[in-house]
């Protein structure tokens, strides 16, 4: 999936030829079973060097001209995949570098992460915008555009927690002596931090858009229903001078359980639009399963019975209403 690669800087003059010959010296890979592979693929690529000073520079200086600057950045095939770990969580290149620059050059600066997974922004702190806009597709410059431009809300939330730092409250991720022993548990993402006292960069459901949003009422049943579901209804409030989109959470807690649990977890979650001034009433499913744990003696999914302390708001580390439900 990935073969090992070697490189070999060459030097050129304009018009200058000069022959490239890949040698291949066979040697015995054992076989698949009966079957010896007789298949021997190769690549021989090409890549011009950058000249990364003057296209940094380059940049700076477009970006002072102009009334806005917009900086995408993010990691290609080349560092992340399904088929090979990451051997990093920061940008590859000189990336960051090309922000803080920018940056420096201009303030109304917007970055653009386009990334599949969580990456390092040290630099977060330091630009107006940020937007995640993973791996979009061909559509990318249409959408991204809409966003930009204020025709389309960037409604999407974060799925998984962004650290602010490597190996900072992150679950095991280096194998020692052969072996990765995921010995966190079910103490992951944000719960890590948790356990820790400390906080993420951007916690598990994070995500802004063009307008505010007030949290006014939360209705919960007093007890799960006899299949062990329950739904909660949120009142909120768009307070903003714009009409946008909400995704708004719940999350459970159990403080006096007898089974070990996070110390929070999300149960649902469920979205609503609105115009400036409008109120909606949301009904979020909170189904059996988000209370339930794995009852290792019955091999099944049990709820533990008692009271389970529910918390309404925008993100992991934005609650803005309670409630309790019994089961």
């Amino acid at each position: 999936m990935r073969p090992p690669q070697r490189s070999v800087p060459v030097e050129l003059q304009a018009g200058e030829e000069v022959p490239v010959v890949l040698r291949y010296q066979p040697r015995d890979l054992g076989g698949f079973g009966e079957a010896a592979p007789a298949v021997v693929s190769f690549q021989l690529n090409l890549a011009r060097q950058a000249a990364d000073a003057e296209e940094l520079e380059r940049a700076v200086a477009l970006a002072a001209e102009a009334d806005v600057a917009v900086v995408v950045v993010g990691t290609t095939e080349e560092v992340e995949s399904e088929g090979f770990d990451r051997d990093a969580l920061a940008l590859p290149g000189r990336q960051d570098e090309l922000v803080r620059r920018v940056a420096a050059a201009n303030p109304r600066t917007v970055v653009v992460v386009n990334a599949g997974a969580p990456v390092l922004l040290p630099w977060a702190d330091q630009v107006p915008a940020v937007l995640v806009a993973w791996f979009p597709g061909q559509e990318f410059g249409n959408a991204l555009t809409d966003v930009l431009l204020g025709d389309r809300e960037p409604g999407g939330r974060l799925p998984t927690v962004w650290p602010a730092a490597e190996h900072e409250h992150l679950p095991s991720t280096r194998p020692v002596d052969g072996r990765l022993l995921y010995e966190e548990s079910i103490h992951v993402g944000n719960c890590a931090y948790d356990r820790a006292g400390t906080g993420p960069l951007f916690p598990f459901g994070h995500g802004l858009g063009y307008t505010s949003w007030d949290y006014l009422e939360v209705t919960a049943p007093p007890r799960v229903g006899p299949d062990g579901d329950a739904v909660v209804t949120v009142r909120i409030r768009n307070s903003g001078t714009r009409p946008g989109r909400e995704v708004v959470q719940v999350y459970a807690s159990r403080g006096d359980s007898a089974v070990e649990r996070p110390a929070r977890w999300l149960a649902g979650f469920a979205t609503a639009t609105a115009s400036p001034g409008q109120e909606v009433t949301v009904e979020i499913p909170v189904p059996a399963r988000a209370l339930a744990h794995w009852d290792a003696g019955s091999h099944a999914w049990a709820i533990e019975q008692g009271r389970f302390h529910l918390e309404v708001g925008r993100s992991y580390g934005d609650q803005r209403l309670a409630a309790e439900l019994s089961a």
